[in-house]
């Protein structure tokens, strides 16, 4: 598990290990004990349902460490015109005749329906350190591909929060 993270992505889940370390482990251990104090443990479904959460917590801080640990350091850093990292690029879509706002970030960020492409997606790959007026090809397969044209590339935040679109 590889995955292309900046440092603000690193400081984000160090972040949320913190609060689930220091939070939400405490909540989570005190159901326990407190559902454990209900009797029968057997029958007994506030103690099987806080066991569930302590164990889904505990599952998401290691799979947040093990992220961290394995990630390859991206640079977030591009010139004012040119295609990088939390960038929103208006994009015209030549076979359509429309134009469509998209934000380039990492893979952990990805979400194609808040309009957030992965920089390891065909789009994101392709236009990637391009600058705007630039005509970029997206090859999808050996059989398909479409052009597009960069029309606008503005500084993005490092919020996922695309409201502003």
């Amino acid at each position: 598990m590889y995955n292309e993270l900046t440092e603000s992505d690193i400081r984000k889940m160090e972040e949320e290990i913190r609060y689930r370390k220091l939070v939400v482990r405490k909540e989570a251990l005190e159901a326990v004990k407190e559902a454990r104090a209900h009797g029968d443990l057997s029958e007994n479904f506030e103690y099987h349902a806080a066991k569930k959460d302590k164990n889904k917590n505990e599952s998401r801080i290691r799979y947040l460490e093990r992220m961290i640990k394995t990630a390859t350091i991206i640079r977030d850093e591009s010139d004012a015109n040119e295609v990088g990292m939390n960038k929103i690029v208006t994009l015209y879509f030549e076979e359509d005749d429309m134009e469509q706002k998209i934000k380039l970030v990492t893979t952990v960020r990805g979400n194609s329906v808040k309009g957030m492409v992965s920089t390891e997606s065909p789009i994101g790959k392709a236009i990637l350190g391009h600058k705007t007026g630039d005509r970029v090809t997206i090859r999808v397969n050996d059989s398909y591909s479409y052009d597009v044209i960069i029309r606008a590339v503005e500084q993005g935040d490092d919020n996922d929060d695309l409201r502003g679109f």
